[in-house]
């Protein structure tokens, strides 16, 4: 995970605010595709791929996230 300690987290912080938010009008793509996913209509590849793409930044920061509570712990 050394390759995760090299990104600032302020980057990926608004990268995936961005995207997650992207595009801001009519709704986020990532909401429109998270609520297809739940309701069984996500099948489309092209709407798999936004979700993926919309979603990949916010799991990165989560694993940011928790890297930086791991190593400020120590156990890292």
């Amino acid at each position: 995970m050394k390759w995760l300690d090299k990104i600032p987290l302020v980057v990926i912080l608004v990268v995936a605010l961005f995207l997650a938010l992207a595009p801001f009008s009519p709704e986020p793509h990532l909401w429109q595709k998270l609520k297809m996913l739940f309701a069984g209509t996500l099948i489309k590849p092209l709407d798999v791929f936004d979700l993926i793409w919309h979603g990949a930044p916010l799991i990165i920061l989560v694993l940011k996230l928790m890297r930086l509570s791991k190593l400020k712990q120590g156990i890292g």
